[in-house]
């Protein structure tokens, strides 16, 4: 394969917070962290990453792009973001399996059910 996927970059009013914040909620270790950037990785030596970069503008309307997470439980784990200030949001996913939350600048993400094959 030719293609290494590094990192996403997520534009954010707060580089530095939004990317403390997702550090803490997946646990991983803060790579690189100066005023108009903040990379976090699962570990310094792992890929992919997420890079937080300052916004041009305010986030408007649902993401065209966002992620999943499966946990091991999901309540406990929804219970545990909305403690670290994600909220929980309806964008019309109706009664699905899944939780979708937003973290503190509104970008949503999916927290799955609990899966045995993972």
């Amino acid at each position: 394969m030719g293609l290494v996927w590094e990192q996403v970059v997520v534009d954010a009013g707060d580089p530095r917070a939004l990317g403390r914040w997702w550090s803490e909620a997946l646990d991983w270790v803060v790579t690189l962290d100066t005023d108009d950037e903040v990379e976090i990785r699962p570990a310094a030596d792992r890929i992919p990453g997420l890079v937080f970069v300052p916004a041009c503008a305010a986030k408007v309307g649902k993401n065209r792009l966002h992620l999943d997470f499966r946990p091991i439980d999901q309540q406990a784990e929804v219970a545990r973001l909305v403690g670290l200030g994600a909220t929980r949001v309806d964008i019309g996913q109706g009664g699905t399996p899944w939780v979708v939350l937003a973290d503190p600048e509104g970008n949503e993400f999916c927290v799955l059910a609990a899966s045995s094959h993972v």
